[in-house]
């Protein structure tokens, strides 16, 4: 004769309990950052202009990036190399615009901080454009 099996009972794990807590701390701390990220933009529409050229410098990019997969040849790399090294230096040079604009940030002036971005935007440019020749 057999022994018959014991009926197991479910119990919630330690494991699904952490995971459950890391999810709701995750979901607490988007959403903080979320009202925090609508407040700053609420109050100063040069960080959501930012914020706009620098999506739009992300989308390029993955254009760019999927182009040069989709035709699958290495001829015109020198401009790819050269568009999306842009991309990537004027995203950095932005971000870097962005944390000089907001309000916490003092030392600099806005007008100094916008000057060294466009100066330093030029070099960019000048920068990628020989590099395609």
């Amino acid at each position: 004769m057999t022994p018959k099996p014991k009926k197991i009972t479910k119990t919630p794990s330690t494991a699904s309990s952490a995971a459950n807590t890391v999810t709701q701390d995750f979901k607490e701390a988007y959403r903080l950052a979320l009202k925090s990220y609508k407040e700053q933009v609420s109050s100063n529409a040069r960080l959501k202009l930012i914020d706009i050229f620098c999506a739009f410098l992300v989308v390029i990019a993955g254009v760019q990036t999927l182009f040069m997969t989709l035709i699958r040849d290495t001829f015109p790399f020198n401009a790819f190399l050269s568009g999306f090294i842009i991309c990537v230096g004027q995203f950095v040079l932005l971000i870097s615009l962005r944390l000089q604009v907001q309000e916490p940030f003092e030392g600099v002036p806005r007008n100094r901080a916008f000057g060294e971005f466009i100066i330093a935007s030029l070099i960019l440019h000048f920068t990628t454009l020989h590099f395609i020749n």
